[in-house]
């Protein structure tokens, strides 16, 4: 006597299908570029139809700024964690800086160009781009006032600082070499420079 077993679909849940599609956006978003993101790219990558891609998402613009809050939030994360425990502030921002040197700063950079060019034009890339500058800007500004508090820093506006910091990140990477190994060492090295000066540390205090 024979039989057959019926293969049967996994249904996703909606939760799981939006994140994946998120997910996935989001990674084209930080190899490719914003502007390669449609539905119907999205359907061909995860093998579903445009039309589930545009349940969740009913215009390629709201996807195209989710996409970049999720990826941006997911950088911010990696380059730069909320907490260190038992870990000072000092070696935190070093940290931090010193991971604002390789690939995946590379490939953030070139997606906030990229967001703030396009946010020109679409109103919900502009609103996402704004939210995430004052996270990015708010997590570094609490590292920095917990190193005051703590008595590892020393200045009287934490956010300036964050401020000066974050343009200065801003300015290398928009730079047309590209990566920091271009470009002569007292450039390079300029956000530290900027740290330790405005936080009253030794030159190096963060890395040589």
């Amino acid at each position: 006597m024979s039989s057959s077993v019926e293969r049967k679909r996994i249904r996703k849940s909606p939760a799981v299908r939006r994140a994946e599609i998120v997910a996935k956006a989001a990674s084209i978003a930080l190899s490719e570029g914003l502007e390669c993101i449609t539905l119907r790219r999205i359907g061909e990558d995860l093998d579903v139809r445009p039309g589930l891609v545009s349940h969740y998402f009913p215009s390629a613009e709201e996807l195209v700024a989710e996409a970049f809050g999720s990826a941006a939030t997911g950088e911010l994360d990696a380059l730069l964690p909320e907490g260190g425990g038992d870990t000072s502030t000092v070696e935190r921002l070093a940290g931090f800086l010193a991971r604002t040197s390789g690939p995946a700063w590379d490939d953030i950079s070139q997606l906030w160009i990229n967001a703030r060019h396009l946010s020109r034009y679409r109103d919900s890339l502009r609103v996402r781009v704004t939210l995430q500058g004052d996270a990015w800007r708010g997590r570094l500004t609490a590292l920095i006032a917990e190193g005051v508090e703590r008595g590892e820093f020393r200045t009287g506006d934490p956010e300036v600082v964050a401020m000066q910091i974050l343009v200065v990140l801003d300015g290398l990477g928009a730079d047309p070499v590209g990566d920091a190994e271009g470009l002569p060492a007292g450039v390079a090295r300029m956000a530290f420079r900027v740290a330790e000066r405005e936080l009253g540390l030794r030159e190096g205090a963060l890395g040589s």
